[in-house]
């Protein structure tokens, strides 16, 4: 079994033969929509988990708007988004609990952001098999409508749908819309599998770096959706972090995701 301080010089040092994989392939146009092509360019070994329970998380009151990171203290924006000022309200948070498992390579990311994202509403399938579902190969899970497919198949129904944010920066409705579609994705306890590419700072500052591009699945959300809960395959060390709505759209932009 691959250790992941064995794929540490991978990711610190894209080989040539990656590079060409994780980044020679074109956006694909799938029903009208785009969706980037590929997975990660991150390594980590597997590491389960006993598959818990979902849980809510209590509601919080907040006298701020949004958060500094973006949002920051905009009145008049808020009002034209519809959240008003916030001071004195009750503001909804919720996370889903998840199996989580690592990937064990390098371009299993779109498997396991799949699989740590179903294990949420009680599915349970091996990496091994949605890789199969997905497609993917060693250039990665090809877009995030082969992930809205896989979890359709699975969950049963329609419940999923691909959204792109094809440019290379998201815009207000964009930013607002991923926040509604997270909130209905896990108030109905599913989580949300995004295709994101480039990096992304966290609410901690932390910065995650996925030149290659990357799956990551959405488990949970606060601040009425305006900060996101992410499970990252990547790093069994830090397979969990926050990052604002704001953030997390722009993350994704020039590829898409399935809520």
């Amino acid at each position: 079994m691959t250790t992941f301080s064995q794929w540490l010089p991978a990711i610190a040092k894209t080989s040539a033969v990656r590079k060409g994989a994780l980044t020679a392939a074109s956006l694909a146009f799938v029903g009208g929509a785009i969706a980037g092509p590929l997975g990660a360019t991150a390594q980590a070994a597997p590491a389960a988990q006993p598959a818990p329970a979902m849980t809510t998380v209590a509601q919080v009151t907040s006298d701020r708007g949004h958060d500094d990171n973006g949002h920051g203290k905009d009145a008049d924006r808020d009002k034209d988004k519809g959240h008003g000022k916030d001071a004195g309200r009750t503001m909804s948070a919720k996370e889903l609990k998840n199996d989580y498992q690592a990937q064990p390579n390098f371009y299993w990311c779109g498997p396991a952001a799949t699989r740590n994202a179903l294990s949420a509403d009680g599915h349970h399938l091996t990496q091994d098999e949605l890789a199969k579902k997905l497609g993917t190969t060693v250039e990665g899970t090809p877009s995030a409508e082969d992930t809205t497919r896989v979890l359709n198949e699975v969950v049963g129904g329609d419940k999923y749908k691909t959204t792109a944010i094809p440019d290379s920066k998201a815009k207000p409705e964009q930013m607002d819309k991923l926040q509604a579609d997270v909130k209905r994705a896990v108030d109905d306890n599913r989580a949300v599998v995004a295709n994101i590419i480039g990096t992304g700072t966290d609410t901690d500052g932390v910065s995650h770096s996925y030149e290659g591009g990357h799956y990551l699945a959405v488990v949970g959300y606060r601040d009425d959706g305006r900060a996101v809960k992410i499970s990252d395959s990547a790093n069994p060390n830090n397979s969990s972090y926050w990052m604002s709505t704001i953030d997390m759209a722009n993350w994704i932009a020039t590829r898409g995701y399935s809520a």
